[in-house]
């Protein structure tokens, strides 16, 4: 993922509006560049702060990000799993059908 492509989707990141693999390249971008992360720093606490003032709500927008941010880790990390054992049953799937029909094995 580029910068700009980053960029475009950080409204998306703030409102959790990002599929599985987006979310994915989203994080792993801004793990590795630090002037897109604090972009989407900038981005969130204004959007977040605003939101929060107009309902009369005290708050800790550096909290909440770090919140945002370990919610998304673990919906990667979920889904990844959730690729994995599909996969895993996909194959053990074939295997029994294989071996009920007597493909394997002879």
């Amino acid at each position: 993922m580029t910068c700009k492509e980053f960029e475009k989707r950080i409204p998306d990141y703030i409102k959790k509006d990002m599929d599985y693999l987006s979310l994915k390249q989203f994080q792993e971008h801004m793990d590795t560049c630090p002037e897109c992360k604090e972009e989407l720093i900038i981005q969130f606490l204004v959007s977040e702060g605003i939101a929060q003032l107009e309902e009369g709500n005290h708050f800790d927008l550096n909290d909440e990000f770090k919140q945002r941010y370990a919610q998304a880790q673990k919906k990667v990390i979920r889904y990844g799993r959730y690729k994995k054992m599909g996969s895993i049953l996909e194959f053990l799937g074939i295997l029994t059908c294989a071996l009920a029909c007597g493909l394997v094995f002879r």
